[in-house]
């Protein structure tokens, strides 16, 4: 009902309903505190969000800390977490699933690509790790900021990289 009154409000006040991620926003507060954070987390957990949504406008928050990106899906780390892990979620961040790319970047950001044929903008930063967990044989590229190809590697495959040169991938051929 508060929902509700809080819609009626804002279109009485504005003369429009507003955006479907403002709305959702208490949603995704009530997600991270039931995950465990404070509100003064839930808040910075937002803030976090909402600067790489800016920054990112074909972004779109799909949970208290996960982004549906280009290509897959990004899960940013909450406050005092080291490693990501989607706090809408009960168990802890999933191993890279079937048919899929993973990456956790030096900043505890979990990417999952899992769309072939195209490049993506990536803004990796740090030494982290990836997980190649695609069709055996497929080639993920990883790429300058030229587009040029900087390295890559064959499915199924696992390691370390460092990401801060990496500024495109494509996670698979088409």
């Amino acid at each position: 009902m508060g929902a509700v009154v809080a819609v009626i409000v804002s279109v009485a006040l504005t003369g429009s309903v507003p955006a479907s991620a403002e709305t959702q926003r208490p949603v995704y507060v009530e997600q991270a505190v039931k995950a465990g954070l404070t509100h003064a987390q839930a808040a910075q957990l937002q803030q976090k969000v909402d600067g790489y949504v800016s920054g990112n406008p074909a972004a779109r928050q799909i949970s208290a800390n996960k982004l549906k990106i280009p290509g897959g899906s990004l899960t940013l780390p909450a406050p005092g977490q080291k490693k990501a892990r989607d706090l809408a979620s009960s168990a802890a961040a999933p191993a890279c699933a079937s048919g899929h790319l993973c990456i956790l970047d030096g900043r505890g950001y979990f990417y999952d690509y899992y769309e072939c044929g195209l490049e993506y903008p990536f803004d990796g930063i740090g030494d982290g790790t990836f997980n190649n967990n695609q069709t055996w044989f497929t080639k993920a590229y990883f790429l300058n900021s030229d587009h040029s190809t900087r390295w890559t590697n064959t499915a199924k495959d696992s390691g370390t990289a460092s990401w801060t040169p990496v500024f495109y991938i494509i996670a698979c051929d088409s």
